[in-house]
């Protein structure tokens, strides 16, 4: 019997996971070996990275680092990627806002010049603007569901801890596919929904790089 396995890669879920356990230069991992190593005897037909399009016109250093990792992620031909979006939103600066207040209500003399600076810091980082990533966990869902219904794998790798993927999870599990999730971190709700719950520890990656 086939036994056909696609792995969908939440490259940002993914990517904090591992960080949040050690496991630091993730450019030098080979999602080859990764992969390989996951689906064990399993048919490996590809692995699917999914991450927002860093713009050319923001963060130059960050736009050119992301092309080189993508371009060295597909040198694989059964490794693609597939880019959702990057949108800036105004987020308020607590540190900056509780600084206000403090200033509000302080009591005790400070030179004028320097309250004067700290008022002029509060106001200039009050809001700062964050890059938010759109669309990427609702492509990687719907080519999990499409992708089941049309028979093109028989067991599914979600790499990532992220609940909100549940749904898409138990659909694809009722059309008879195998579902199994892998990540550092932890994902309860996500883990409830799949075959099997793969916690990967910062040591499972020590043969997993790329060779030098």
């Amino acid at each position: 019997m086939p036994d056909r396995a696609i792995l969908f890669i939440d490259g940002n879920n993914w990517y904090h996971g591992l960080k949040s356990v050690g496991v630091t230069d993730q450019g030098r991992l080979s999602f080859g070996k990764i992969s390989t190593k996951l689906v064990g005897p399993r048919d490996w037909i590809a692995t699917r990275y999914y991450i927002g399009r860093v713009l050319q016109r923001g963060n130059v250093k960050l736009y050119s680092d992301q092309r080189r990792f993508l371009a060295k992620l597909e040198s694989d031909p059964r490794i693609t990627a597939h880019l959702g979006r990057l949108e800036p939103r105004r987020h308020a600066n607590k540190a900056a806002q509780e600084l206000q207040t403090y200033l509000a209500h302080l009591n005790t003399r400070i030179d004028f010049r320097v309250f004067r600076d700290l008022i002029r810091i509060v106001r200039e980082h009050r809001n700062t603007t964050v890059m938010v990533e759109k669309a990427v966990d609702v492509m990687l869902a719907v080519d999990l569901v499409v992708m089941a219904e049309r028979d093109e794998f028989d067991a599914a790798y979600v790499l990532s801890a992220d609940g909100d993927y549940t749904p898409a999870v138990m659909h694809v599990r009722a059309q008879g596919k195998r579902v199994y999730a892998a990540s550092a971190s932890p994902g309860a709700k996500l883990a409830s929904a799949v075959d099997s719950f793969i916690r990967l520890p910062a040591d499972w990656f020590n043969d997993c790089w790329e060779d030098v």
